[in-house]
């Protein structure tokens, strides 16, 4: 279940109300006449079943309600209430199959901002990769494979490509170029230093590393696992499971792919640097791809549920109409 709440003019409230009551997926409806200030006018909260939000929001924008005012959903996690059951069981699909796209596109536009925390997530990230390759260690590899951040850019990729969304689509690309050049740079910088300093040589980046050799060895497999890792990614973002997500961090091979270039940019290693590069491509790739036909193929048979309430809610509107006649 989800929580409506819209604040809108008093002219609208009646047209949003009787939206509202007609429609079988909402259980409650609550109207406060009078008690928004700005802007002026009534906040009128539902009860509404996860599956019948999309259609609901899109009348709700087609009026231009949040230009005059605002439209909020919130997921309610904990709920009683047998007309909330009802209305669940009578709105075709599951909720935890119900895609809520303006949900997903806030998540997107959210997830895809270039900014210093993603900007910092990114480079420590990669500095600890860096480090964790150096010493040939999983268990910080894996730490710092969790730590990245750029799976929301990258599920962006493919909301914006699925929703027609051209600003969307410049602005998450912009953010893991970007995010990627930057900590490849700050940590190719940093393997200077201890270059300098002594703590690194060259041998200990290209000695043999078993449990880090996959990481500039690129091959089918790399994009397999790549393209169903973010075909996880973005069920888990679609329905609210965000516990597979940490699966998807560890899958793919992006951040230590980002370190292991730096390492081979401080040491002028050109076959680590090409081996990282494809690596990362490889894997940005095949998420990118992967998030797009998860996310078509989710908005296709979510577009067949939709047209199948609207006939039943068409067929209820008309037998309302003919009752008075009998």
């Amino acid at each position: 279940m989800m929580l409506l709440r819209v604040v809108s003019p008093a002219e609208h409230t009646q047209t949003i109300v009787d939206l509202l009551t007609d429609d079988t997926a909402v259980s409650n409806v609550a109207v406060h006449r009078g008690v928004s200030v700005k802007p002026a006018g009534d906040i009128i909260e539902a009860d509404i079943a996860r599956e019948g939000v999309n259609e609901i929001v899109d009348v709700l924008l087609r009026m231009e309600i949040h230009k005059y005012g605002s439209i909020q959903l919130a997921d309610v996690p904990t709920w009683m209430s047998q007309n909330g059951f009802e209305a669940d069981q009578v709105t075709p699909g599951a909720s935890a199959d119900a895609v809520v796209w303006s949900e997903v596109t806030q998540t997107a536009y959210e997830d895809s901002e270039f900014n210093w925390t993603f900007v910092s997530f990114m480079f420590l990230a990669t500095v600890l990769v860096a480090i964790a390759i150096l010493l040939n260690s999983t268990i910080l590899l894996i730490g710092a494979m969790v730590l990245g951040p750029e799976f929301g850019a990258v599920a962006a990729l493919g909301v914006a490509l699925v929703r027609r969304r051209l600003t969307l689509l410049r602005r998450a690309a912009a953010t893991l170029v970007g995010g990627f050049a930057i900590a490849i740079v700050a940590t190719t910088a940093l393997t200077l230093v201890a270059r300098a300093l002594g703590w690194i040589t060259v041998i200990d980046v290209v000695e043999s590393r078993p449990d880090t050799e996959f990481i500039y060895s690129p091959d089918k497999w790399s994009f397999i696992v790549a393209v169903l890792a973010g075909a996880a990614g973005v069920l888990s973002v679609t329905s609210a499971k965000l516990g597979g997500l940490s699966g998807v961090f560890i899958s793919v091979t992006t951040i230590p792919a980002a370190g292991n270039v730096a390492l081979g940019l401080a040491f002028g290693l050109r076959d680590t640097i090409v081996g990282s590069t494809l690596q990362l491509l490889l894997n940005l790739a095949g998420m990118a791809v992967a998030g797009w036909l998860t996310l078509a193929l989710q908005q296709a048979s979510w577009g067949r549920a939709s047209a199948y309430r609207a006939r039943l809610l068409k067929n209820r509107s008309a037998r309302r109409r003919r009752a008075p006649e009998l």
